[in-house]
Formats: C-alpha cells, structure tokens, sequence
C-alpha cells in the first residue's frame, strides 16, 4: 500500500512539474515569482536600517516604516475589481512590475526621510498587486484548460516565490554590506522589473465571465463588483489567515533578540534556527496539495495553524535551542500548508472574481504585520521576554478554531448537495 502511495505522489510530483515547465504561462509565471521574491526579500530586512543610516532616522521612526503597507490592501482591491472587470490581468501586472520599479528606485534616491514613506504608501501599495494578478491569470487558463494537476501548478509556482525569500534576505545583506544600501534597493528595482521579461507579450485566457459577458451583451457594462455578502466567507477565511501571519512579525522581532541576549546562543546556531523554516516550507508545499485534496483544504489549515500554536508555546517555554528548533520546524510546517493552499481556497471563496479574491488574501499580510508588530511591542513590554510569544499562539489557537467551524459548514454544504437527486 506504501509502495503505491508513493509511486502515485511521484507521478502526480512528476506530471505537474510537466505542466508547469511545459505551459508558457505557469513557467514564465515561476520565473517573475521567484524574481518578485527575490526583490521584496532583500529589501524587507533592511529597508529600517537604510532609513536610520542614510536618511538619519531614529529607530522610532524607522519603526513606523513598516505601517506604510496597510495601504496595499485598498490598493490590491482596486486593481483587483478592474482586473475582474476588464479581465486584463497581465497587462496590470505590468503595470503594477513597472510602479514596483519606480517606487523603490525613488526610495534608492531619496534625499529627504518623508519620501521613502509617501513612497512606499502611494506607489508601492499598487506595486504589491503585481502578484495577485499572476495567480489570477492562472486560475483563467486552468479554468479554461483544466489539468489533473490544478492545485499542484499552483503550488509549484507559489513555491518559486518561497525559494525568492530564501535567497532574497542572504543577496540583500551581502550588497548592503559591500555596495551600500542605496545599491541594494537599485537591485530590489531592477529584480521587480525584471518581473515583466519572462512574459515578453504573452496574453493571458480572458476569464469566463468576461468572455460571457463580451458573447452575450452588445451594450458596454461595466461588471459589478462582489457584494459584502458574497465576500464574506473570503473576508472570514482572510481574517483568519492574519490571526496565523500575525505571529511572524512577533518571531521576526523578537526571535533573535531573545537567542542572543537571554539564551546566548553562537551565531550559527541562531541562523541555523532561522534558516530552518523556509527548507522545511518548501519540502512540504506539494504534499500539503496532496494531503490537502484527501482530508480537505481548510480542515488542514486548521492542523498547520494547530502547529503555530505549537509552535510558539515552544518559542514561550522551552528556553533552548532544541525546543527553538522545534518550533520552527513547526513553522515550516504552517508555511508549508498556507502557502500552498491560501491562495487556492481565497480563489475558491470567490469564484466570480478571483482577481479581487488574490489580491485581498495576498495584500492582508501588512494587516497582519502592523497587527502583529503592535501586539507584540506591547507584550514585550509587559510580559516580556519570551513569554511574548504566548500572544502570537493565542492569535494562532483563534485562527484554529475559526477554519474549524468553515470545515464543518463547508462539510455540511458538500454533503447536503450530494443528497440531491
């Protein structure tokens, strides 16, 4: 039986790996996403001290950075429901490539400390929907051609932005360190450019609804947008993914801060725990597709979230490096599981507009940072060091309970339809 199960995952292993490579889009898709990855990676560790070395900004300040993202959101929804409207996905990816290029090409630049945040709130917010419209794009030509391996050529390319954020930060440190901050964001502009090069000029699948809507109608109407009440379960699912990712801008924080001045730990060994997460997530990507199809996406949600309460229980209370290493391999294994299938439940969610749908799910996370970064600086200052971390596990035992109850109901609705004659 063993043996089967694995010749089966091998093959489904192998013939997605086929699709991708074999599609023009889900390959030239791989490329831009692991560029994209590469890009923001690089930036994202370093942009405060840019801002306290070049610009002299107080770390306070530089703290305040990090709040510029909550404009994304509102930016991703707009250029979401004029994607779906339109069904021109790739044409706004390259647009929003092209913003992403000039937002952190101004901040290379900048001269004066308020410009990196107007930036960064203004162009940068838009250059973030760049991504969501890639998984939209996708999601039409599967629609339209479907495959035995659907969620896994979502998974593969998803794992090529993970593989962007594990080499990102390494890239990002070493030019900071020998060429300077400034040309390190020039990289970060050039590798967000360099998005739009593996598409060239290849058009997209029109999605369903707008190639229905062009058949059917000889009058110009604009598609309305989703209501609040069809966006519920997406904005529920969304909210619940920020109570999981809220805990990364704690661990981020306040991880290796705890490593070197309560535990003592060597610098390899605190790098080692660090770097273990991403290895981990990327291992368990394509069979979190697999397992996720068998007991059900959200039901296994609910486990990778179980795993961050775990997790940061660990962070809490082991007070060593075996314990610190468990609990990232536990992070991992959250990773792993939400970043193969949170943009494929989000798209399920809402059907008729997917392109809104990716850009709500992907841009919530600077919700969750500030979130995160919030909770986490008031903790710090009242419990402190490492019990901290018991704030990100309660976030996360929410997240648990939450994708429970949508389990069941999505359970109740399936199995109701199947009754039906």
């Amino acid at each position: 039986m063993s043996e089967h199960g694995g010749a089966a995952t091998r093959t489904t292993k192998t013939s997605t790996i086929h699709v991708v490579l074999s599609h023009p889009l889900y390959r030239a898709s791989t490329i831009a996403l692991f560029l994209s990855g590469l890009g923001m990676s690089a930036a994202a560790p370093l942009i405060a001290s840019f801002l306290v070395t070049e610009l002299e900004a107080s770390l306070t300040v530089a703290g305040l950075y990090y709040l510029t993202s909550l404009t994304a959101p509102i930016a991703g929804y707009l250029v979401g429901a004029r994607s779906d409207r339109t069904g021109r996905r790739l044409g706004l990816f390259r647009i929003c490539a092209i913003a992403g290029f000039a937002g952190w090409l101004g901040i290379a630049y900048s001269t004066e400390l308020w410009m990196p945040f107007v930036i960064s709130a203004v162009v940068l917010g838009f250059a973030g929907a760049a991504t969501s419209q890639l998984f939209a794009a996708i999601h039409d030509e599967l629609t339209a051609e479907p495959t035995a391996a659907d969620d896994g050529v979502v998974a593969v390319v998803r794992m090529a932005l993970t593989a962007g954020w594990v080499i990102g930060p390494v890239l990002g440190s070493f030019l900071a360190a020998y060429a300077g901050y400034r040309t390190m964001l020039i990289f970060v502009a050039i590798a967000t450019l360099a998005q739009v090069l593996p598409l060239g000029t290849l058009r997209g699948t029109p999605p369903a609804s707008v190639t229905e809507r062009s058949a059917t109608q000889t009058t110009t109407s604009a598609r309305s947008a989703p209501t609040l009440r069809a966006m519920l379960p997406l904005l529920a699912f969304t909210a619940l993914y920020i109570c999981v990712y809220a805990g990364e801008s704690v661990k981020y924080a306040y991880l290796p801060l705890y490593m070197n001045t309560q535990l003592h730990l060597a610098p390899e060994i605190s790098g080692a725990i660090i770097g273990i997460q991403p290895l981990v997530e990327l291992a368990l990507m394509p069979v979190a597709v697999i397992v996720g199809r068998r007991v059900g996406m959200t039901r296994l949600m609910a486990f990778a979230a179980a795993c961050g309460v775990g997790a940061n229980l660990f962070f809490a209370y082991s007070g060593s490096a075996a314990g610190l290493f468990a609990g990232q391999i536990l992070m991992g294994a959250v990773w792993g599981v939400f970043a193969a299938l949170g943009i494929i439940v989000a798209q399920r969610l809402l059907p008729t507009a997917v392109a809104t749908a990716s850009a709500i799910f992907l841009s919530s996370t600077a919700i969750s940072s500030a979130i995160g970064g919030l909770a986490g600086g008031l903790g710090a200052a009242v419990i402190g060091l490492p019990l901290v971390f018991v704030i990100p596990a309660a976030f996360a035992a929410i997240a648990v309970i939450g994708l429970l109850i949508m389990s069941r109901r999505e359970s109740r609705i399936a199995s109701s339809g199947a009754e039906r004659p």
